[in-house]
């Protein structure tokens, strides 16, 4: 078969997951069956599209296969090498500061032992120049170990911080250099009719992608026109780096679940048993006669020398012969239900209304293990757990339910004649393998921590997909970590003013008006401002669908200043002065200390009567809001005006308040 390499020309990063286009091309052997290299093991099965892209001919199958390549000496990364030549260095060291704080606390320990005397012998001498010398020896001794125990942990500690080094290294380094001995990858198997050169175009889905949008804005004072890069932090631990390739950035789904959903009946009256799992069924009858030929033919093969084969003795022979259910017990065997995965670890989970299928053909082939039950095997039911010695009742027994993994039909293998008897011919779920784990560490890049005001595409996208392509090619690692790449640049209108509420605070904050002026939309995302060529600072953008406006805030603007005065004079009126009249004057100063002129949004609120006899009158000059909100409410009043370049404006409001007698103000203070 013809092997033709592929080169990845584009990838396409989903909201979760991403689809990646190779290209390959060559010309066609004759049975027209190629395989095309270069896929990464994590490539879905069933997502391999393969079309032609020139040469007239036609693909009639192809599908994905799983390669396994044991590497050589010498052939391992680099990083693995380093690791372990670091880590036996380190060893090494370690070892030979063990060996020196031996030696050290051997010489330490060393002291003048007098000789025994005898009872018939007399006082002797103490030898005070031997012990004098010893000592001596002792000293001059340790201070040599001691400078070499300094000279060795030193290097310990530098061995150990390039382990360490090494050691964040290979944690962050590209999933596309396996370690071990063994290198796995997947290639496509394809099958084109057709003559001559082809060149084909293989897709393929892959999980472990995740991207979120951020933006760059920069604009001058005064100008309404704006430039804003569209940035996209991507993340991906695929098993494939991507270099150089055309990147694409979506919002949909790569893999929406399809199945309808079940609506259950309503009854009205006694309760109705629940239907069977669709899909369940008692194995056929006769299933191990299938395999007595191949069991027979194996038999029959000379044996090698030591323990014999499992399955190498006939289904009849090893099987014995049906005993009877004792009472209270399935007939089937005697094991419980927590001994049989598939089925649930307690009774109180167990539906009892569901029917129980076939009758069980009988007890599992011998050396059948307790715990292993078969998708449609007529295993045992599981019982409810035993009542007390002094309840005479029986457990009543129920029906078997099918685990989640039994009725996940993709998941299922068939085991074929190679394997136990007790298995032949039966589906069991996929067993745990190294793809598995490397499909969990692909999907761990959906937990990375989000940057600062980020939010994920499906969620701000609401209920559209939108697709941005970048612009030029893009290099991203499958080390798990966010990379920024840049996307496109929009052209958007941006409007600058000042929004203050001054019986508040006594401040005044810059808001940017976007304008999308463009067949985009902007996802929500963090935005980093510059003005004139400066950051000014980040801040969270909302999502901007095409033609819409939105504020964003770019904090307290320290060249604006606002000053509040108020004035407040009780006095009386009507017939016999039976009305309180509080006249509440309003005087709001405006400095504006920027080079062009600033717009200002000055915000008040004017107190509201819940009572027809008391009477508020506002002056004029204030508007309320067009729609009120809740940062906005109905008796919010508003005043725009535009401050002169370095000049001051003065803005002069408030409101009368007439009360009845024998009326007061309840809740608050009558002259604020």
């Amino acid at each position: 078969m013809a092997v033709w390499e592929s080169r990845l020309e584009s990838v396409v990063v989903h909201a979760v997951g991403a689809v990646c286009r190779r290209r390959a091309s060559g010309v066609l052997p004759a049975d027209g069956r190629v395989r095309v290299t270069g896929l990464p093991r994590l490539a879905a099965e069933g997502s391999l599209r393969v079309r032609v892209l020139s040469g007239g001919a036609r693909v009639v199958e192809a599908r994905v296969e799983h390669v396994e390549s044991v590497r050589e000496e010498g052939e391992s990364p680099a990083w693995e090498r380093e690791l372990k030549e670091l880590g036996a260095e380190r060893d090494r060291l370690v070892e030979r500061q063990e060996r020196l704080d031996a030696r050290i606390r051997e010489v330490a320990a060393l002291r003048p032992v007098p000789p025994q005397r005898r009872r018939e012998e007399g006082l002797r001498r103490a030898p005070a120049d031997a012990v004098l010398e010893l000592a001596e020896f002792v000293d001059a001794r340790l201070a040599v170990l001691h400078e070499r125990a300094v000279e060795l942990a030193q290097q310990v500690a530098s061995a150990d911080h390039a382990f360490d080094v090494a050691s964040v290294r290979a944690r962050q380094r590209s999933s596309a250099d396996q370690p071990g001995g063994v290198e796995s990858s997947a290639r496509a198997v394809v099958t084109v009719r057709g003559a001559g050169p082809v060149e084909l175009e293989v897709e393929y889905a892959v999980p472990g992608a995740v991207w979120v949008p951020t933006y760059q804005l920069a604009h001058r004072r005064g100008e309404r026109s704006a430039r804003l890069t569209l940035r996209a932090s991507v993340a991906q631990r695929t098993g494939e780096d991507w270099s150089g390739v055309r990147l694409a950035l979506s919002t949909a789904d790569l893999a929406r679940p399809s199945g309808l959903p079940r609506l259950s009946s309503l009854r009205i009256g006694r309760r109705q048993p629940a239907p069977a799992p669709s899909g369940w069924r008692a194995q056929p009858a006769g299933l191990d006669e299938l395999f007595a030929d191949w069991v027979g033919a194996q038999a029959s093969k000379p044996m090698p020398q030591g323990p014999r084969a499992i399955g190498a003795v006939p289904v009849a022979a090893a099987a014995p012969a049906p005993v009877a259910p004792k009472p209270g017990r399935p007939a089937g065997g005697g094991a419980s239900a927590k001994a049989r995965p598939g089925f649930g670890a307690s009774p109180s989970m167990q539906p009892r209304s569901m029917p129980a299928p076939a009758a069980p053909q009988g007890p599992p082939p011998a050396g059948a293990p307790a715990d292993v039950v078969a998708y449609g095997g007529a295993a045992p039911a599981p019982f409810v757990a035993e009542r007390s010695a002094d309840l005479a009742e029986p457990a009543v027994p129920a029906g078997p339910r099918p685990s989640a993994d039994q009725l996940d039909y993709a998941g299922l293998v068939l085991a074929g004649a190679q394997e136990e008897s007790f298995r032949r011919g039966r589906l069991f779920p996929r067993g745990e393998s190294a793809a598995a784990g490397a499909l969990r560490g692909a999907e761990a890049v959906g937990g990375l921590p989000l940057p600062v005001f980020a939010v994920r595409p499906r969620e701000s996208a609401g209920s559209f997909d939108h697709r941005f392509d970048a612009v030029a090619p893009a290099e991203i690692p499958s080390d798990g970590v966010w990379h920024t790449v840049a996307v496109a640049e929009l052209p958007v209108e941006v409007a600058t003013r000042y929004v203050c509420v001054p019986s508040v605070e006594e401040a005044v904050y810059a808001v940017l008006e976007l304008a999308n002026g463009t067949a985009h939309a902007l996802l929500a995302g963090p935005v980093e401002v510059s003005v004139d060529g400066g950051f000014l600072t980040t801040a969270a953008l909302p999502t901007l669908a095409p033609g819409g406006v939105r504020e964003v805030g770019l904090g307290r603007a320290e060249e604006v200043r606002v000053a509040r005065h108020s004035e407040v004079r009780e006095s009386t009126s009507g017939v016999l002065n039976s009305t309180a009249v509080l006249d509440h004057q309003v005087r709001i100063e405006l400095v504006n200390r920027l080079p062009h002129d600033a717009p200002v949004e000055v915000r008040e609120r004017v107190p509201v009567s819940g009572d027809a006899e008391v009477r508020v009158e506002e002056r004029p000059g204030w508007s309320p809001p067009e729609e009120p909100t809740a940062q906005l409410p109905s008796s919010a009043r508003i005043r725009r005006v535009v401050v002169p370049a370095g000049g001051s404006t003065e803005l002069t409001g408030g409101y009368v308040i007439r009360i009845p007698a024998g009326k007061a103000v309840v809740g608050g203070n009558r002259r604020s």
